[in-house]
C-alpha cells in the first residue's frame, strides 16, 4: 500500500486569548461562523467546540456583547397609550372552614393567607 501526502498538516496551538478573540468575532460586520472560520483555516466545528469550551470556563457569555439602551418614545397626539389589562377578580363570598374538635370559622374570601394561617393557628392553639 502507498501513500501520497496532499498537503501539509499542521498542529496548531491555540491560547485562550487567540480563542476568545475568534469566537467573539462572529457577527462583527455581518461576519458568519463560515467566513471567521475560513478567515482563520480552521472548519466550524472548532468554533463552536471553543464557544462551548470558553463557556464552561467562564470567559464567555453570550450575553457579554449585548447592549441595552433606554428608548424614550414620545406619545404620538391622538393615539391613546396601552392600557394594562386588567383582571377580573371574582367578588369576595364568605368561607366556612371547620377546624378540628368541632371549632369553625368564617371569614371572607379576600383574607390574606398569612393572616388565615395566624388565625388558624390561633384558634388552635385556644
Amino acid at each position: 500500500m502507498r501513500g501520497e501526502i496532499l498537503g501539509l498538516e499542521r498542529w496548531r496551538f491555540w491560547r485562550d486569548e487567540d480563542k476568545l478573540e475568534i469566537v467573539t468575532s462572529m457577527g462583527i460586520g455581518g461576519a458568519s461562523v463560515t467566513q471567521v472560520a475560513q478567515r482563520h483555516e480552521i472548519t466550524r466545528q472548532q468554533i463552536y467546540a471553543w464557544r462551548h469550551a470558553l463557556k464552561k470556563k467562564g470567559l464567555w457569555s453570550p450575553d457579554a456583547e449585548a447592549l441595552f439602551f433606554p428608548i424614550n418614545l414620545p406619545v404620538a397626539a391622538g393615539v391613546p397609550a396601552a392600557q394594562p389589562p386588567v383582571v377580573e377578580t371574582a367578588p369576595p363570598s364568605a368561607v366556612e372552614l371547620r377546624l378540628r374538635g368541632g371549632r369553625c370559622l368564617h371569614f371572607d374570601s379576600t383574607l390574606d393567607a398569612a393572616a388565615l394561617t395566624a388565625l388558624i393557628r390561633a384558634v388552635e392553639a385556644a
